[in-house]
């Protein structure tokens, strides 16, 4: 704002102009400013006060950019203004978009007009007409006169003024594509001598009834057009005051497209076009319903492609798709005209059987499946080769049920995969005695965190220069009253896959976080614990902050504590695990590779992941000392590792000589049983005043 010496100076200089100002303030509707030479408001009246949102106060001896010019046009209504007081060029009247108070934008049609007083000092008035309401105006006769031509256009059916007797009077076609012959060829004509025999039947039936009720009729019929076949849904009312009949004409081509793709998406997978699960199962129980009947055998087979999820995850899912769908054919071709094969999800497939005279019969199926994959499959220029791994069960011997059926199938294809891969097994006793154990353990394990029967051992890590203790990899063990001791190998897949491994998970951080506050204190030295995560616990979005908290509660620093993960996880190529990855390293804790050297691209994963420890895995170390090329090896991974700023960890360590062997190859920390097995907490607490000889 201007001093208020400086606005007695305007207001004295201009007030020759007070009779025009006295107009002005007359005036509301419109809004009209008054500028000097310097383009500061020396007028301002009550329509621009309504129009712009500045009071007459605020605005006087602003400057007009300052006021209501936008900024990408300020430059130029200066130089405009410049050019009228210095080089006398009028500023046009016209359409502009300036701007209010509150920055929004303000349509008008502004005028301009100059005087020179009698101090000879040119003064500005600007008279802007708000056309807010006038582009409104015009915008919705705009947008009604669209809607109406977009209705018209939109309106796809055919509408047939007609006589009782069906001779066609008038038309309106929306589209004109959808008549059967031209206009030419049907006004003055009966419907019935125009249509297809089957569909002007139809026609002369409803047209017979139409007459006498008030109801409108309607059915439905296909004409072979010029551009194929198509479906209709004819509409027929009678105007009972006029006597004449309209018939609206509707293409539902696309409606019965829809329904058929329904219909195919409820049954058949979308990928290979094979039945899917609902509809093989459906096949399945129609079958074991035939071969009761006619005292026949019958089998399933339960097929699983051979680590298809490293495949897909390192060459990418459209390559895996592709080996979908060439799998599909390939068991297609195998098989009789009257068998199933269906898709169930993922990588696994079923066949179905029936009329089986023997056992035999199946047996030579699943031959001739195993041999069909032998031959290379060529997708994008690569030849790559994939096995299977075949369960069968045969009807009425291993079940008499779909269920049951499709179980016991299952639980033998699993047995093919123990078995090397690349094999078939038929179902026996024996595995439905091995599923049941997995049942077991699952069904034990939802309430075991509650009847704590969960317990933390630690395996001590140590330094390989000095022999000292320096921290302990977590390591879960469970005992259940019923089962006895559970491995870990049994129960971590099962948790794994029933998620219990994320309650499961922060039992294990809880612990060992609070395990290793109690160790540092004792020994007055900052342990480390090393913690394994699953690819499950990184679903887990309260994980991070779990840590957080747990962390920030048990007082230990981040950099204590190190979290384990392995190279299956990265391959799954998932942001979340790429974000979680990241927090954790701002977080400051440290991220170990475990069990490197038994995956597929470990070097590329330690280039695009924050690691700081690098875990060489047992099978390495078991043959260090006896085996030149697991010697060399870890001498390379070693140099690697230290190459990029990492810590080294051999596990399984079991004799001095592969001790001593790792300390001459620099390895940093070492654990294993030669050094300890692993042990409960307190013993941890009583050993890490010890060294190893």
């Amino acid at each position: 704002m201007k001093s208020s010496k400086v606005d007695n100076m305007l207001i004295h200089q201009y007030v020759i102009n007070d009779p025009l100002h006295q107009l002005f303030d007359e005036v509301n509707a419109i809004s009209v400013q008054g500028y000097d030479e310097q383009r500061r408001v020396i007028y301002w009246n009550e329509g621009s006060e309504l129009l712009y949102g500045y009071s007459k106060e605020e605005a006087t001896g602003q400057k007009l950019e300052d006021l209501i010019i936008p900024k990408p046009i300020r430059e130029l209504v200066v130089a405009a203004h410049s050019d009228w007081i210095k080089h006398d060029i009028e500023i046009p009247a016209s359409e502009i978009t300036l701007c209010d108070k509150q920055g929004n934008d303000v349509s008008v049609f502004s005028s301009h007009v100059m005087f020179t007083n009698q101090f000879n000092t040119k003064q500005m008035y600007c008279i802007d007409v708000d056309l807010t309401d006038v582009r409104k105006a015009q915008a919705q006769a705009i947008f009604k006169q669209h809607m109406l031509e977009t209705i018209f256009k939109a309106i796809p059916d055919l509408f047939f003024l007609m006589e009782v007797d069906g001779t066609i009077i008038d038309y309106h076609a929306g589209n004109e594509q959808s008549l059967y012959v031209t206009p030419e060829q049907f006004i003055g004509k009966n419907v019935v001598d125009i249509l297809p025999e089957e569909v002007a039947s139809k026609f002369k039936v409803l047209l017979a009834k139409i007459v006498q009720q008030t109801e409108m009729l309607s059915f439905e019929y296909h004409l072979n057009m010029p551009q194929g076949l198509k479906y209709f849904e004819a509409r027929i009312s009678h105007l009972t005051k006029y006597n004449q009949i309209v018939t609206i004409i509707r293409d539902i081509s696309e409606q019965y497209k829809s329904a058929e793709m329904i219909r195919h998406q409820a049954y058949f997978d979308s990928l290979t076009s094979l039945p899917n699960r609902f509809l093989a199962l459906d096949r399945l129980s129609q079958m074991l319903i035939e071969a009761k009947r006619n005292n026949e055998k019958s089998a399933v087979f339960f097929l699983d492609i051979d680590d298809f999820k490293k495949v897909n995850d390192s060459l990418g899912h459209e390559i895996g798709d592709n080996l979908l769908i060439e799998a599909a054919s390939r068991l297609q071709q195998v098989l009789r005209q009257e068998d199933t094969v269906g898709r169930l999800g993922g990588d696994e497939f079923i066949v179905l059987l029936s009329g089986l005279s023997a056992d035999q019969n199946a047996l030579a199926v699943a031959e001739s499946l195993l041999k069909t994959f032998r031959e290379p499959f060529k997708i994008d220029g690569r030849e790559l080769i994939l096995t299977i791994s075949i369960g069968v069960a045969i009807f009425p011997e291993d079940g008499t049920s779909a269920s049951d059926l499709l179980r016991n199938a299952d639980t033998a294809m699993y047995q093919a995969k123990s078995l090397g891969r690349n094999t078939y097994s038929f179902f026996t006793q024996e595995m439905n005695i091995i599923m049941q154990r997995r049942l077991d353990i699952e069904e034990q394990m939802h309430g075991a965190l509650a009847r704590n029967e969960f317990e933390i051992y630690y395996q001590p890590q140590f330094d390989v220069k000095n022999g000292k203790v320096i921290g302990a990899e977590a390591l879960l063990r469970w005992h259940n009253a019923s089962l006895g001791n559970v491995t870990p190998d049994e129960f971590i897949p099962i948790a794994e896959h029933t998620g219990l491994i994320v309650p499961i998970g922060k039992f294990v951080i809880e612990q060992a976080l609070s395990l290793l506050k109690e160790w540092q204190t004792i020994g007055q030295q900052p342990y480390i614990i090393s913690v394994n995560l699953s690819p499950r616990q990184f679903r887990d979005a309260e994980l991070l902050s779990f840590i957080k908290d747990t962390l920030n509660d048990t007082g230990v620093s981040p950099e204590n504590f190190h979290l384990e993960i392995t190279e299956g996880l990265l391959m799954s190529g998932q942001s979340y695990v790429h974000e979680a990855l990241a927090e954790i390293n701002e977080l400051g804790i440290k991220l170990a590779m475990d069990d490197f050297g038994t995956g597929y691209s470990s070097l590329s994963y330690l280039r695009q992941y924050p690691f700081d420890i690098l875990k060489i895995d047992r099978s390495f170390i078991h043959g260090i000392t006896s085996n030149k090329a697991d010697c060399n090896l870890v001498k390379a991974t070693i140099a690697m590792s230290h190459s990029l700023g990492l810590s080294v960890v051999a596990e399984g360590v079991e004799t001095k000589e592969q001790l001593t062997l790792l300390a001459e190859l620099d390895c940093n920390f070492v654990q294993g049983y030669y050094l300890s097995k692993p042990i409960p907490a307190k013993q941890l607490l009583d050993l890490s005043a010890h060294f190893y000889k």
